[in-house]
């Protein structure tokens, strides 16, 4: 595996992030037994947890928005049209949401 293949919101975290990973699987996803490896409360990693999430959701909200926004020019430019790419946006924002 080469570094194109590791996805972008994995190279966007830090060693520390990349940690909290490790051992939240490690732990099987338990947070209470995460929060005792770390020797802190549950809230404590808890919060920890929802700022990890927030950060990688940026990082795909960013790629969505370059590849949108990719869309939308090839369709200003005439290189596809409109309703082409009016479809194509759909089909992905629905992929996104899980529909």
């Amino acid at each position: 595996m080469n570094k194109k293949d590791i996805p972008s919101w994995i190279l966007s975290l830090d060693s520390e992030d990349l940690e909290f990973i490790r051992k939240f699987i490690l732990n099987s996803g338990s947070l209470k037994d995460l929060a005792k490896a770390y020797e802190v409360s549950y809230p404590t990693v808890r919060l920890r947890l929802n700022r990890l999430i927030q950060k990688i959701e940026l990082v795909e909200d960013s790629e969505s928005e370059q590849l949108v926004g990719f869309i939308k020019k090839l369709a200003i430019e005439e290189r596809i049209t409109l309703e082409d790419a009016r479809q194509i946006i759909e089909k992905y924002n629905n992929e996104k949401e899980g529909i």
